[in-house]
C-alpha cells in the first residue's frame, strides 16, 4: 500500500494517560493507532462527531498477549507507516511482595515490560529502514524510588527503563529518539478509589501529563530529552 498515513501507536489508550495522549495527538491531526484490550472504552475515546475523528484508529490489542500483538502489528504495518510508538499500557496490584499471586506477577510483567519490549522490537525495523523514529515510554518514578506495595510494578518499570537505555545506544545513529518519561502521582484509574478520593487534588491530571508528552514528542530540534521526571507541584504523595 503506497502513501500509507504516518502514524503513532499509543498503547493503553482506553483510559488515563494513554487516553489523553491519544486525544491530544488526534486534536493536532496526527494519525493515532490506539490500542487497548478494553474495546468498548477504546471506541469511545474520540467521538464519531469529532471533526478530527479520521485521525483515530482503534485496535483491540492486549499487549500482554504476544501472539495477538504480533498479528495485530502485522495488520497495522500494512495500513500505516509507524514513525512513533508510545509505550503507555500499564497495570498493577497494590500488594506486598509476599501477597502477590504468581498470576498477578506474570500479568504485570507481561503488560508493563514484555508488551513494551515486543512492540518496540516489531516497530524498530521500519524505523531503521527509514532512518527516523521516536519511541516514548511512559514509565514511573517507581522505576527509581522505593514505593512499598509496588514491588512488581516497580520492577517492570525499572526493567523497561534499563532496556530502553540500551536500545537508545543501539539505534541513535539511525536518527531514532528514545525518550523515557517518569511521572509521579497522576490521577488515573490505576489507583484504588480510596486513594483517588483522598489524594486526587494533589495529583497531576492525565490531561496535563498528555499535553507535556505531546510537547516532548513534537520537539523538532537537535536536542533529545532522554529522561524526564515529572511530579505534582506539591511533590509525591
Amino acid at each position: 500500500m503506497k502513501n500509507k498515513p504516518r502514524s503513532v501507536i499509543v498503547t493503553g489508550a482506553s483510559s488515563g494517560i494513554g487516553k489523553e495522549i491519544a486525544r491530544v495527538f488526534v486534536r493536532n491531526k496526527i494519525h493515532v493507532v490506539a490500542c487497548s484490550r478494553k474495546w468498548t472504552k477504546l471506541k469511545s475515546v474520540i467521538s464519531h462527531r469529532d471533526e478530527n475523528y479520521m485521525y483515530y484508529h482503534p485496535y483491540k490489542i492486549d499487549v500482554g498477549n504476544l501472539t495477538g500483538t504480533k498479528k495485530a502489528f502485522s495488520e497495522i504495518s500494512k495500513k500505516f507507516t509507524v514513525y512513533g510508538l508510545v509505550n503507555n499500557a500499564g497495570i498493577t496490584a497494590f500488594k506486598t511482595a509476599v501477597d502477590h499471586t504468581e498470576k498477578e506477577i506474570e500479568n504485570i510483567l507481561k503488560v508493563n515490560l514484555f508488551g513494551a519490549i515486543h512492540l518496540t522490537k516489531f516497530t524498530l525495523p521500519g524505523m531503521l529502514k527509514r532512518n527516523e523514529g521516536i519511541i516514548l515510554n511512559i514509565l514511573s518514578v517507581a522505576a527509581k524510588n522505593v514505593f512499598t506495595n509496588s514491588s512488581v510494578y516497580s520492577a517492570s518499570k525499572a526493567g523497561l527503563l534499563a532496556y530502553m537505555n540500551v536500545v537508545r545506544e543501539e539505534v541513535k545513529e539511525s536518527n531514532i529518539k528514545i525518550i523515557n518519561i517518569l511521572p509521579g502521582a497522576t490521577a488515573t484509574p490505576i489507583w484504588p478509589d480510596k486513594a483517588l478520593n483522598n489524594f486526587a487534588g494533589r495529583m497531576m491530571t492525565a490531561e496535563d501529563v498528555a499535553e507535556f508528552v505531546f510537547t516532548v514528542f513534537n520537539m523538532n530540534s537537535t536536542v533529545v530529552p532522554e529522561e524526564i521526571v515529572i511530579r505534582p507541584v506539591h511533590g509525591d504523595l
